[in-house]
């Protein structure tokens, strides 16, 4: 629930950013994000989601959107916004930032789920080990150590240490082979808890979403991008990026 809480606060928190910001125009392009997130929480929950493909794609369909934002003057076809994002690594309109939140996510998001994932098991098992069958021996041998006292009329007597361990080991002979593999996960879990296991960038409470100004990258005043659109003779719309000089 702790990651989950993380991902549904991270993305409130760019919807409320993005709304105060860009308003009805980020309102009317929201899903791009919404999707995002979804697919996140899917990954997370254990869903068959490619986060590089997914990532990718979130890229290219922003590309797609910003393209048609900043040229409103123009209707594209879907061919036409599908050939704009197939230029998008070569043409890096975003700059680094897809690169950056690849890694980010990916670290993160691998790391959280394996955690989650490793957590759920040892619940199954301690479950299991919980409602463990119980042998007619070891249910006579249980009767035996905590009744005979009473049988003899002396109820405070308890058995000694060595009489309870030795009835126990008999009753759960078999569960004992899990004790070095139990250990072993119990020890990985608690390198994960104090961080020691991954690196700091690792922590999906420090993946950060960075904010995409829409205005800054249409004045090409953040990554030093320009689209433009030039009507060739023949009457096919063409597109070019540039990066201006620093």
């Amino acid at each position: 629930e702790f990651f989950r809480e993380l991902l549904e606060n991270a993305e409130r928190s760019l919807n409320d950013m993005f709304v105060r910001t860009y308003g009805m125009l980020y309102m009317q392009n929201s899903e791009v994000f919404q999707d995002l997130f979804t697919e996140l929480k899917r990954y997370y929950t254990g869903g068959n989601v490619n986060l590089e493909e997914m990532l990718n794609d979130f890229w290219a369909r922003l590309l797609e959107r910003m393209f048609q934002l900043i040229n409103p003057q123009y209707h594209f076809t879907e061919d036409y916004l599908e050939c704009v994002s197939k230029y998008t690594d070569q043409l890096k309109p975003f700059g680094d930032v897809p690169r950056k939140l690849k890694v980010q996510v990916t670290r993160a998001f691998i790391a959280a789920r394996t955690f989650v994932q490793g957590l759920t098991v040892g619940r199954e098992v301690a479950n299991r080990l919980l409602h463990f069958s119980k042998k007619n021996r070891c249910i006579r041998a249980l009767m035996k150590m905590l009744y005979c006292p009473y049988c003899r009329g002396l109820p405070t007597v308890k058995p000694c240490n060595n009489y309870c361990l030795n009835v126990m080991k008999g009753c759960l002979a078999n569960q004992a082979d899990l004790d070095t593999e139990w250990n072993l996960f119990i020890g990985k879990k608690s390198l994960n808890i104090s961080g020691r296991k991954y690196k700091a960038n690792d922590n999906i409470e420090r993946t950060e979403i960075p904010r995409l100004d829409f205005m800054k990258i249409k004045a090409a005043g953040e990554h030093g991008i320009k689209l433009s659109l030039l009507q060739p003779k023949k009457g096919n719309v063409i597109f070019y990026f540039w990066k201006d000089k620093i």
